[in-house]
C-alpha cells in the first residue's frame, strides 16, 4: 500500500503539506504567511502539542526532569534581556510537561 501523502502530485515526498515548487518559483523568504498557511501552522502545532503530551505521559521521571530543565535553560539568565516570546515558550514547555503528568499518571504527592 502506498502512502497518499508521498504519492500525491505537487507535494513533497516527506509528508509536507506545502506544494512542491521549482526553485525559480520560491517566494521571498520575508514574505508574510497567507491565511491558509497560518491555519495549517496552527493545526500542526496543536497536533504536535498533543503528540508531545502523549509521549511525555509515558516518559520516565528522568525525561520529565530533563524537559523541565530545558524550559529553565531557555529562560533568560541574570543580566540578560527578558524576551517575551522566550518566556512564553518556557512556560508552554512546563505546561506540556504538567499536562502530560496528569494525563495517564495518578497525581503525585
Amino acid at each position: 500500500m502506498t502512502n497518499p501523502v508521498t504519492t500525491t502530485p505537487g507535494f513533497e515526498t516527506e509528508g509536507n503539506s506545502a506544494p512542491a515548487s521549482r526553485q525559480d518559483e520560491q517566494p521571498p523568504e520575508d514574505s508574510p504567511l497567507t491565511n491558509a498557511e497560518l491555519v495549517q501552522l496552527r493545526i500542526r502545532v496543536i497536533a504536535l502539542e498533543n503528540l508531545v503530551i502523549a509521549l511525555l505521559a509515558e516518559a520516565p521521571d528522568r525525561q520529565l526532569i530533563l524537559a523541565r530543565g530545558m524550559a529553565t535553560y531557555i529562560s533568560p539568565r541574570a543580566g540578560f534581556t527578558l524576551h517575551p516570546i522566550t518566556l512564553r515558550a518556557a512556560d508552554e514547555m512546563l505546561s506540556l510537561v504538567d499536562r502530560a503528568d496528569r494525563y495517564l499518571r495518578p497525581p503525585r504527592p
